[in-house]
């Protein structure tokens, strides 16, 4: 049957679609709404967000490094300075793959895997990822050439000019002026990211290590306009770094020549000192080593010739070597017995040849072995007799020795800026007793008493001393830098003067000393008789290796290294004090006959008159009443 045909409702269609259109109208009335809210917050809202962000994209901030101080010695003469060179630098977020820019880099230049590997440390140890880190220095024309031909193969590589330090008196003050080198891991850690923006080294050793503060000085910036590569198109603002502070050393480099001339290539170590201000005048450590290749980055082969060789160059023997004092410290001991009062200056001893403890067999010999019979304290001292200073030491006792000793800052850090200092050492009971747990034994008080056993001093720490006795106990501590920025070092933490009981007990110490050289039975009498100033001076010898009871020393049955070492200190003029040396020549047997000539070189470097061979005219009055009265 069929269906019946039912008529379209165009009234309901005409509803629907009325409805669609409505919901489609609101739905976009609602979008757009919504879409001009968010150019709203976009445009208005997030205004200052945004346009920095653009900014940003186009403007970047790039640090400017200071320049470092300068270092000088007193007289002008240039120490470190810096000087341009040509580095490559890659900044790793425009290199992509960088390392694979490391391996072009290698295969461009021609250099070896060591080089490659040295490159990729420094990469990784860049703070930044857009800061460039210098990777090679000190570039040659070819070198520049070839990176400029193969440019685009090498994204994010720049050949950049830039300052680097440079020492041009070599090797000649490494060991006090110290060098700078590439901030490592460990010191990234520590440094403060904005000041050191932009910088890749920093001081590690000697002067340029303890004023880094004052030498760094404070880091500039610049915001440059880029394009979408990165290359700065122009400069829009900049702030100019701060360079950092100059600084004049009191070294001065005739006197440090003449120190290492008379040393003659020997192992050893040579300090002068100005007593009357604490002023370092020279500090030779030898052998040396020449700083520069630190600078850049000295090579594993290189570095490793240095650090194993048997000379020991790196090894700064003025602040670090630690030796037995000998024979040097026996006048500050004969001065540290008059202010004790167990010994006058008529005080005589008989020497035998040797010193024997009450109720004790064993021998403590004198270097006499036929002694020198009756002895008194002056001519224990111009004689180095042993047997008086072991009957001295004797009646002492360690606790009093300790604590006058240190006073002479034995077994301390004497130095005002010297970064490396080693503080020795100065035993005692006490010291003894928490290192060993043992008891002290006399014996031991009888050869501190001569400067051998426990007792270990830098010869920095001697030549104070020794400075301590042409001052009478006036303290100033020693230092290199004469002037930062045009002031004067100032002493935070300044020691106190040497008093005694009685000033006349330096003057029988320095009689002492001057007999020595002067004297008609001192050990060093012919160095002292071609002076034409007055020196007073006292000669020591620091054993190596024990030599059994009842055996002699004999140098041909013992190696070269195993020799005594030689010590001499002094200062002159007596009457006038003007320069305190002390000098250490490792394994040189005798301190009279090979360090005293060394003293006397120094000394007469720097108060003759090089022409006329006498004393300088400003060195031959005291410069006031104070010293004319010493």
């Amino acid at each position: 049957m069929p269906q019946p045909i039912r008529l379209k409702d165009h009234e309901k269609d005409a509803r629907l679609v009325k409805r669609r259109v409505v919901f489609c109208a609101v739905a976009i009335i609602v979008l757009t709404y919504l879409l001009i809210m968010r150019m709203y917050y976009l445009q208005v809202v997030q205004y200052e967000y945004h346009s920095t962000l653009a900014e940003n994209n186009r403007i970047h901030v790039q640090p400017i490094p200071p320049t470092r101080g300068l270092i000088f010695d007193r007289n002008g003469v240039i120490i470190a300075d810096n000087r341009p060179s040509f580095s490559l630098t890659v900044t790793r977020e425009r290199a992509g793959d960088w390392l694979s820019v490391l391996d072009t880099v290698v295969e461009v230049l021609e250099l070896s895997a060591d080089e490659r590997a040295l490159f990729e440390r420094r990469v990784r140890q860049g703070r930044r990822p857009f800061e460039p880190v210098p990777i090679l220095f000190e570039l040659s024309e070819e070198q520049i050439a070839r990176i400029a031909v193969n440019q685009f193969r090498l994204p994010g590589v720049e050949v950049a000019a830039q300052l680097v330090r440079h020492y041009p008196q070599q090797e000649h003050f490494a060991h006090s002026v110290g060098y700078v080198g590439r901030i490592n891991e460990q010191e990234l850690k520590r440094l403060d990211p904005t000041d050191y923006a932009g910088t890749h080294h920093i001081g590690k050793t000697g002067i340029e290590r303890f004023y880094e503060d004052e030498l760094h000085g404070e880091v500039g910036y610049e915001e440059v306009e880029t394009n979408a590569r990165g290359r700065v198109l122009r400069v829009l603002n900049r702030i100019d770094p701060k360079p950092g502070k100059d600084i004049v050393l009191s070294l001065d480099v005739h006197l440090q020549e003449a120190a290492e001339n008379a040393l003659g290539g020997r192992r050893g170590a040579v300090v002068a000192i100005d007593p009357n201000n604490g002023e370092v005048l020279a500090m030779v450590s030898q052998p040396s080593f020449d700083p520069n290749p630190f600078v850049t980055g000295i090579s594993f082969k290189a570095y490793g010739e240095l650090r194993d060789s048997i000379d020991q160059p790196l090894y700064n023997r003025v602040l670090r070597g630690l030796y037995p004092p000998g024979s040097t410290i026996k006048p500050m001991v004969a001065v540290a017995g008059l202010d004790a009062g167990v010994v006058t200056p008529t005080s005589r001893v008989f020497d035998p040849g040797f010193y024997q403890l009450p109720n004790h067999s064993h021998k403590y010999r004198n270097w006499n072995r036929t002694g020198d019979g009756w002895v008194d304290l002056n001519l224990a001292i111009a004689r180095s007799n042993d047997t008086y200073f072991y009957d001295l030491a004797h009646k002492m006792g360690v606790d009093r020795m300790h604590d006058y000793m240190s006073r002479f800052g034995l077994g301390q850090r004497v130095a005002l800026d010297m970064f490396e200092e080693t503080a020795g050492l100065m035993p005692s009971r006490d010291w003894k007793r928490a290192r060993y747990r043992q008891p002290w034994y006399p014996g031991e008080t009888l050869i501190l008493g001569i400067g051998q056993g426990y007792m270990q001093t830098t010869p920095l720490q001697l030549a104070q001393a020794t400075a301590l006795m042409a001052t009478r106990g006036k303290w100033i501590r020693p230092h290199l830098a004469k002037s930062v920025d045009g002031r004067l070092p100032v002493d935070p933490n300044p020691m106190p003067d040497i008093v005694l009981r009685d000033p006349k007990f330096w003057e029988y110490g320095i009689r002492g000393m001057e007999d020595v050289l002067h004297g008609a039975r001192g050990t060093a009498r012919k160095v002292g008789e071609s002076s034409v100033y007055r020196i007073a001076g006292k000669s020591g010898t620091a054993q190596v290796v024990a030599i059994k009871q009842g055996e002699k020393y004999d140098r041909n049955k013992v190696q070269e290294r195993h020799r005594d070492h030689a010590l001499f200190v002094a200062f002159a003029p007596v009457e006038n004090p003007q320069i305190a040396v002390a000098v250490m020549v490792e394994n040189g047997e005798s301190g009279s006959g090979v360090a005293a000539p060394v003293v006397k070189q120094v000394m007469d470097a720097w108060l003759l008159d090089q022409q006329t061979g006498q004393l300088k005219a400003e060195f031959a009055q005291p410069k006031n009443a104070e010293v004319s009265q010493r």
